[in-house]
């Protein structure tokens, strides 16, 4: 098969590690697989590094019908055989393309748990164009179904993390770097500070924990429009340097490493492959019951569960894994034991493949 991407994104998040990944695999696996992506952002970058095939275009929004009219040339080459659209601007872009070249076999990967507005170019995009939607999750499957998508084009594939990605031992320099005691408590969370993933509620609940456990510590990794809005939360709470915002950062795996607990505390999320990363690295998460996230955490299994939104609820989850001897350990178990099982990289390349095949023989 001869499969091309397409994904606009021009910062590194979940969605474009999830292209990154599976373009990997499916390269690893023999698939001639290719990937259009933003000459400007992140990806494009890792994958030239990672020597994987990629072709940068200067992509636009999704009325960037010269990207479109230059795809649509390669659908039309005879190299191609079938179109996968990973963000929502690939998704306009890449459906223009294939209506240019009458090019049949389109899928398109849902990662977001909100329903598309009703307007007509919607339509269109959610239309008979797309043969196949990938939902990431359950919640999104179902969003898709309420916004008119027929069950018999869609499939669910879980989001996968490479269960090999973390490095043990690279946790005490980030702890030096932020001069954080060895021995402290470190809650961590890491994402794009964004409303939805909830960031605030963990700086909310930061004192309620700190009241219990004044040794404790926090660490917010991550870049985003709500940096100024959290850092001035903080300080009107008094946290001081118990809670350390450490802007974008390339060694993710150190600082999961570094963490003795992983909080998610988005409202809204298509998944959380943040989450999962925490699972590889075995540490115990506590998260909000918000998106997809509920697929992934299995409460008082693998997981603890609050309600979101609820600083209080979040903060007792934390006391309690911090304060309930063996729990933690417990729970990192048996998150580790399913990243390996149901939710790796490979699993979610598979998943993909499989929907190719119903497509492509």
């Amino acid at each position: 098969m001869k499969i091309l991407h397409v994904d606009t994104g021009l910062e590194w998040r979940g969605g474009q590690q999830q292209v990154f990944y599976l373009h990997s695999i499916l390269t690893r696996m023999g698939v001639q697989s290719n990937l259009i992506c933003s000459a400007r952002g992140a990806l494009a970058a890792r994958a030239a590094r990672a020597g994987l095939p990629v072709t940068p275009m200067n992509l636009g929004g999704e009325f960037d019908l010269l990207s479109a009219r230059k795809i649509a040339g390669m659908l039309n080459s005879g190299d191609v055989d079938l179109l996968h659209l990973h963000s929502s601007h690939a998704h306009g872009i890449g459906m223009a393309a294939a209506f240019m070249a009458r090019f049949l076999k389109v899928v398109v990967t849902r990662r977001v748990d909100f329903r598309p507005k009703s307007h007509p170019l919607n339509r269109w995009k959610y239309g008979p164009g797309v043969a196949r939607f990938v939902a990431i999750s359950e919640i999104i499957r179902n969003i898709l179904k309420e916004f008119g998508v027929p069950e018999s084009r869609m499939r669910l594939v879980h989001s996968g993390v490479d269960p090999d990605r973390p490095r043990p031992g690279t946790g005490p320099a980030f702890r030096r770097e932020f001069s954080i005691p060895e021995d402290s408590p470190l809650i961590g969370n890491i994402g794009a500070l964004a409303d939805h993933k909830g960031q605030r509620y963990l700086v909310e609940a930061a004192p309620m924990v700190l009241a219990a456990r004044p040794d404790a510590r926090f660490v917010i990794v991550g870049a985003g429009e709500l940096m100024g809005e959290l850092k001035s939360l903080a300080a009107s709470l008094g946290l001081g340097d118990r809670l350390i915002f450490t802007g974008f950062r390339k060694d993710v795996e150190a600082a999961l490493d570094a963490f003795d607990l992983f909080a998610m505390p988005s409202h809204m999320e298509g998944l959380g492959t943040a989450v999962l990363d925490a699972f590889a690295a075995r540490r115990p998460v506590v998260a909000a019951r918000g998106g997809g996230i509920p697929e992934l955490i299995e409460d008082n299994v693998d997981g603890l569960l609050v309600e979101p939104k609820n600083p209080r609820a979040l903060a007792d989850a934390i006391l309690r894994v911090l304060s309930e001897e063996g729990l933690g350990k417990t729970l990192a178990a048996a998150a580790r034991e399913k990243v390996e099982t149901k939710f790796s990289a490979q699993a979610m390349a598979e998943g993909n493949l499989a929907v190719y095949r119903e497509l492509c023989f």
